[in-house]
C-alpha cells in the first residue's frame, strides 16, 4: 500500500472520535500570559536566554490552553500549579529526549527528592529544580501530603518510561507492540495529571478508591488512548528525530512489515478497542458508597482529557508542523549544566 497520498493528521481529524464533552477553563488566557511572561520570559528565562526563537516555540505550544481542556473548572489559583506542571513536562521531555539512559537516573532521583521535600534547589544540579520546588509548594496548598506522594510516584513512573525509551533509541531496537504500549503508558506523562483532579474539585478520595482495579484500569486506558492518538500525530516528528523506536505506529510498522498507513490504521483499531472498554467501564462503575458521586465525576474528568486533547492539539503547530525544538538546540543547552 502506498503512502503517497496518506495524511496522518487527516486520519486523526476524521477517525479518532470521542463521545465526551469538550470544555475549556475560562482562565486559560490569564494563565497563558503568566506562562509566557512570568515563567518562559521570567523565572525560567535563563534556561534559554540566548535563544529567543526557542522560547517563542514554547510560547506557541500554548501549554495553559492544553491544561485548560483537561481541567476546565479549576479556579485560577488552583489552575496555576497545573499549568506549571504542563510547562515542566514540555521542558523536561525536550531536555532529556536526547539523553543517555544512565543520565536519566540522576535527573529522576533529584526530581523526586525535590517533589518529596527531601532536596532543596540549592542542593540540586538539575536545571528544572526550581520549577519542581515551586510546583510542590503550590500543590501542597490544595492537596494533602498523601496525595502529593501519589502524584510523585506517577512522576517517577514517567521517568522510568523515559529511560526505557532512551534505551531502545540508544540500541536502535524496537520493542514489541505490547511492550511499547506498556512503556508509553508511563512515558506519556498523563498519570500525574490524572491525580490532580482533586486540585480542581477540592475532593480528596481515599486510597482504596485509587487502588481499585476498575479505577486503575480506567487510568491506564486513558493513557493508552492519548498515546494512540499522539503516535499518529507525532510520527513525522519522530521520524525526523530518530525517535521511531518507541512510537507505537513505527513499532507496528516494523513488527508487521507494513506501510505507514496500514500501521496507523492498526493503531486506530487498538485505540478503538480501548475506547470501547473505557466507555463500558465508565457506564458500569461499581458502587463506591459515599464516594460514588465523586468517583463518577473523576471518571467524567478523565474522559474530557481525551476529547480535550484532540480539540487543542490538532490546532497547535508543535504537534502538526515541524515546530518542535531542534535536537542541536537542546543538546547545546543541556551540555551547559
Amino acid at each position: 500500500m502506498s503512502n503517497e497520498n496518506f495524511n496522518p493528521l487527516e486520519l486523526l481529524r476524521t477517525k479518532f472520535r470521542y463521545p465526551f464533552p469538550t470544555l475549556k477553563n475560562p482562565h486559560a488566557d490569564q494563565l497563558q500570559e503568566i506562562t509566557e511572561n512570568q515563567w518562559i520570559d521570567g523565572e525560567y528565562m535563563w534556561l534559554y536566554q540566548n535563544n529567543p526563537d526557542l522560547r517563542k516555540k514554547y510560547k506557541k505550544t500554548k501549554t495553559a490552553h492544553i491544561a485548560a481542556q483537561w481541567f476546565p473548572t479549576a479556579s485560577a489559583e488552583r489552575f496555576r500549579p497545573i499549568c506549571r506542571l504542563m510547562l515542566w513536562t514540555l521542558y523536561n521531555d525536550d531536555l532529556y529526549e536526547e539523553s543517555k539512559p544512565d543520565d536519566i537516573d540522576d535527573v529522576h532521583a533529584q526530581s523526586i527528592a525535590i517533589l518529596n521535600g527531601e532536596m532543596s534547589v540549592s542542593q540540586s544540579t538539575i536545571p528544572l529544580a526550581s520549577m519542581l520546588a515551586s510546583l510542590r509548594q503550590e500543590l501542597l496548598q490544595f492537596i494533602p501530603k498523601e496525595s502529593m506522594y501519589r502524584f510523585t510516584q506517577m512522576i517517577s513512573r514517567y521517568f522510568s518510561g523515559l529511560k526505557k525509551e532512551q534505551e531502545y533509541k540508544k540500541n536502535k531496537m524496537f520493542p514489541t507492540t505490547a511492550e511499547c504500549i506498556v512503556l508509553r503508558e508511563d512515558s506519556i506523562c498523563l498519570y500525574p495529571f490524572l491525580q490532580l483532579t482533586e486540585v480542581e474539585t477540592g475532593i480528596t478520595l481515599p486510597p482504596e478508591i485509587h487502588d481499585h482495579p476498575v479505577i486503575r484500569r480506567l487510568q491506564a486506558l486513558a493513557c493508552h488512548l492519548v498515546t494512540f492518538f499522539n503516535e499518529v500525530q507525532s510520527v513525522v516528528k519522530d521520524e525526523a528525530t530518530d525517535s521511531i523506536y518507541y512510537n507505537i505506529v513505527k513499532v507496528i510498522q516494523n513488527e508487521h512489515s507494513i506501510s505507514l498507513e496500514e500501521a496507523c490504521l492498526e493503531d486506530l483499531r487498538l485505540h478503538n478497542e480501548d475506547l470501547k472498554e473505557f466507555i463500558a467501564l465508565q457506564a458500569s462503575l461499581p458502587d463506591f458508597g459515599i464516594w460514588h458521586e465523586a468517583v463518577v465525576n473523576w471518571v467524567h474528568y478523565m474522559s474530557m482529557v481525551l476529547s480535550g486533547w484532540k480539540n487543542i492539539s490538532t490546532k497547535l503547530d508543535r504537534y502538526n508542523a515541524m515546530e518542535f525544538p531542534q535536537t542541536n538546540e537542546l543538546k547545546e543547552r543541556l551540555s551547559q549544566f
